[in-house]
């Protein structure tokens, strides 16, 4: 707070700096991201567009009364739709040339969770992911089991094709290589130690994508959906329907929803380890940075997350060199891409920059 008297105004007001933190943040509040890593300058604006939108979508649904784990969930389905983001339509391809998605939600308010690993032909795997914490006592279901449940349920089965892009087939050819390096494509693109990001490079990310919201009851909620990791083995299965890795929401504490190199992401359960951050005081900037920094000083790993706590004071923090995000609250739409960079626009605005 700044004192054009150069004071210690805590010591003349400590009820007045204590009250104006507290007034600050307000519900309901929503934040989602669209995958860390290197995004090419082409894919750029569509990634950040992305994003604001899929905030808008989840926070009406707030604004309408929906509860936290409605407004991610639609959030998310909102990105899975969108062929710009690895998840859903648009998810990167096994190294033999298919799909493979891992989605989860949990809810803060009673621990809830449910999660698919590695299911095929599904347009919303955050869907189903939800039916699985809804109606079964499991919390995660995967390959074929995930596919019987989703026909259980009348969730219908979509061409494998129609969830595969152009692009997604372009980097898949490019990987094939026994001597590629698919996470360093994904994570930083053409970047090597002796030569920086290419700003230009078609090989770089296609983000997971996840939300965090409180809505105005206080319940909190996450969800996560991801087509893994590129040219991945068939089976493989990453921190995204890991609970506490690809995802953690407590109403005592806050919610996370991460992105990077998901095995990084699960030797450090990262978002259960940013909550227990919060838990011991931190802010939920401070404990986002503090858990990156852990997982890329420990692990070498990079990625990104959002973060939100009970009051409504939010993060979306990454030491990737890019990260697509937006939150809203209030009247304002927040967003970035690059680190340290954040706008803000009415969230009425329908077209933005």
């Amino acid at each position: 707070m700044f004192c054009p008297l150069d004071c210690d105004v805590g010591h003349i007001f400590p009820w007045h700096v204590d009250i104006e933190l507290q007034a600050m943040p307000s519900l309901p509040v929503l934040v989602v991201h669209g995958g860390a890593g290197h995004i090419p300058k082409d894919r750029a604006q569509i990634s950040c567009a992305g994003v604001r939108e899929a905030a808008r979508v989840g926070y009406a649904c707030l604004q309408a009364g929906g509860s936290a784990m409605d407004a991610v969930t639609e959030a998310v389905t909102n990105l899975e739709n969108n062929p710009a983001y690895n998840a859903g339509r648009g998810s990167v391809l096994t190294q033999h040339g298919t799909v493979e998605m891992d989605a989860i939600v949990m809810d803060g308010r009673t621990l809830a969770s449910g999660a698919v690993s590695a299911v095929r032909r599904i347009a919303n795997p955050v869907q189903l992911a939800r039916l699985v914490m809804e109606k079964t006592s499991h919390l995660c279901l995967t390959a074929e089991g995930a596919s019987h449940f989703a026909r259980a349920m009348g969730v219908p089965e979509v061409p494998e094709e129609s969830l595969i892009t152009e692009y997604a087939r372009m980097r898949w050819r490019k990987n094939l290589d026994p001597d590629a390096n698919p996470v360093q494509c994904m994570m930083m693109g053409g970047e090597t130690p002796s030569a920086p990001v290419d700003t230009h490079d078609t090989e770089g990310k296609i983000g997971t994508v996840g939300a965090v919201a409180v809505d105005a009851q206080g319940n909190i909620a996450c969800a996560t959906s991801t087509g893994g990791m590129l040219n991945k083995m068939e089976g493989r299965v990453g921190d995204t329907a890991c609970i506490g890795c690809g995802a953690y929401a407590d109403n005592h504490v806050g919610a996370v929803s991460p992105t990077g190199h998901g095995e990084a992401i699960m030797k450090v359960t990262l978002s259960r380890l940013i909550l227990f951050y919060m838990e011991q005081g931190k802010s939920a900037q401070e404990a986002a940075d503090q858990g990156l920094a852990y997982m890329k000083d420990r692990v070498q790993g990079l990625g990104g997350v959002v973060v939100v706590d009970p009051r409504g004071d939010w993060a979306a923090r990454f030491t990737s060199a890019q990260m697509a995000w937006a939150a809203a609250q209030g009247d304002q739409l927040h967003y970035g891409l690059y680190v340290g960079e954040h706008f803000t626009q009415p969230i009425t605005d329908p077209k933005g920059p």
